[in-house]
């Protein structure tokens, strides 16, 4: 392609998503009717169908706004009036305090929550003012090490891990085990570094969405206890010991599972799901103790700030949202993705949000200036997984549907090195916390592979 023509076809693409955006904010700014008859009848008056087939009424309500967001004010009324219809125009001046009445325990929970942010809060602080301000600290040195060995980072194995693609997989966070997480509803932990295969569970029989560790597992937490969770698009998220027996289900949700995390303070666990919800679970005793709502669509994503304090979640409506555990509060929205978004990740820093979104994009957003400060264009299909080097953040790894993973340098964001290998998408990926630099990621083409700097 010549200069010219990458031009404008770069052109071309801006000018379409443009396009999207402009086209969802006028959705934005669409009022339709809350009932579904009335949804119906409009429908109806513009000959168009009714219902299509497998439509929810939501989807159905959607419809409907993007049909009338296409025509004029004056179009808009004139259906309403014909269908007699009367559609609430919302009264800009005077804002509506939207809420989740909590359920049982959430106030507790929050109290916990507080205080163990607070703490983990003021050691991550005093830990960056140290490496600002001692001596003995070079952080400009261990971050030019840190993308230095993410450059020599190549193949080390590859396994065929299930019959079916591989869906998930996370390190323990001692290091020395890798959980995958398949379609067939099977989860394998593997021996880190050699990549042995040391337990195979029939988790679920459906499809395995998603898989966390508990926090402290490798370390102080007992085999006993639980040591793993898993999510299902059988509707449930499960809790297991070491050893692979089922100790709870959390089971609440009225549709499939997306992804599914553990909370850094380790006594709860927040699922998504398709039924627009995320869900904050009392992992002890497995009761939902939060159910969230504020996306319009299904939601995808779900992961814990590593000071504990907020959450984040995002959506199949191309939003993601920040939530304070401690208030139940939205601080921020993350407007900027014009597909859905399909993984979110907390940076160790404290400050920088990392999403990955159908449209093929990452974005990095800052909490504290509240705005996307970096976009990612670097993969050419749906980027399904993005995660931050878990001790420091100096690099951050995409996993992509164009069959690559891609290793950025946060300082600046710029590519350090692509990971090609796979024959299929990349539908999961992890970096190993215990320093090495060790990297799995796994595939639609089943195979789990892992890569580090050197043999580890």
């Amino acid at each position: 392609m010549s200069l010219p023509q990458a031009g404008q076809h770069a052109q071309q693409l801006q000018e379409e998503l443009i396009r999207q955006v402009n086209e969802r904010r006028r959705m934005r700014e669409t009022v339709v009717p809350t009932s579904d008859a009335d949804v119906r009848r409009m429908l109806r008056q513009m000959d168009e169908p009714i219902t299509l087939f497998g439509e929810k009424e939501m989807e159905r309500r959607d419809r409907l706004r993007r049909i009338l967001s296409a025509m004029d004010e004056e179009e808009r009324e004139a259906v309403a009036v014909e269908g007699n219809i009367q559609v609430m125009e919302e009264a800009p001046a005077v804002p509506e305090l939207f809420y989740t009445e909590g359920l049982p325990g959430l106030k507790q929970a929050r109290l916990q929550i507080a205080e163990f942010s607070l703490d983990r809060a003021a050691e991550r602080l005093a830990g960056a003012k140290r490496k600002r301000e001692s001596a003995d600290e070079d952080e400009a040195g261990e971050r030019q090490a840190a993308v230095e060995a993410a450059k020599a980072v190549i193949q080390q194995s590859s396994e065929i891990g299930d019959e079916r693609p591989i869906s998930s997989c996370a390190f323990q966070p001692g290091g020395r085990v890798l959980a995958t997480a398949a379609w067939s509803g099977l989860v394998k932990l593997w021996g880190m570094p050699g990549g042995n295969k040391q337990l195979t569970i029939k988790a679920h029989d459906d499809r395995i969405t998603g898989i966390a560790w508990h926090p402290d597992a490798g370390f102080s937490q007992s085999p006993d206890s639980v040591n793993l969770v898993t999510a299902s698009a059988d509707t449930t998220a499960r809790l297991w010991s070491a050893d692979g027996r089922l100790l709870r289900s959390l089971t609440g949700h009225a549709d499939r599972l997306g992804r599914v995390a553990y909370h850094p303070m380790g006594c709860h666990v927040g699922t998504a799901s398709f039924d627009q919800t995320w869900r904050l679970w009392d992992a002890e005793t497995g009761t939902c103790i939060l159910e969230q709502e504020g996306h319009s669509r299904s939601v995808y994503a779900v992961a814990f700030h590593r000071d504990g304090s907020l959450a984040g979640s995002g959506g199949l409506d191309a939003v993601g949202r920040i939530w304070d555990l401690r208030t139940g509060r939205t601080i921020m929205t993350l407007e900027g993705h014009v597909k859905d978004i399909l993984s979110l990740d907390f940076s160790p820093n404290g400050y920088h949000v990392a999403t990955g979104s159908n449209d093929n994009s990452c974005r990095i957003w800052d909490l504290r200036k509240r705005k996307a400060v970096y976009t990612l264009p670097g993969h050419r299909s749906l980027i399904s997984q993005v995660t931050f080097e878990p001790n420091d953040g100096y690099y951050l790894l995409t996993a992509g549907y164009d069959n690559t993973s891609k290793l950025w340098d946060t300082s600046n964001y710029q590519l350090i090195k692509t990971l090609a290998g796979h024959e299929g998408k990349v539908m999961g990926a992890d970096i190993c916390p215990d320093g090495s630099g060790l990297i799995a990621t796994v595939s639609y083409d089943r195979t789990v592979k892992l890569w580090a700097p050197d043999e580890v």
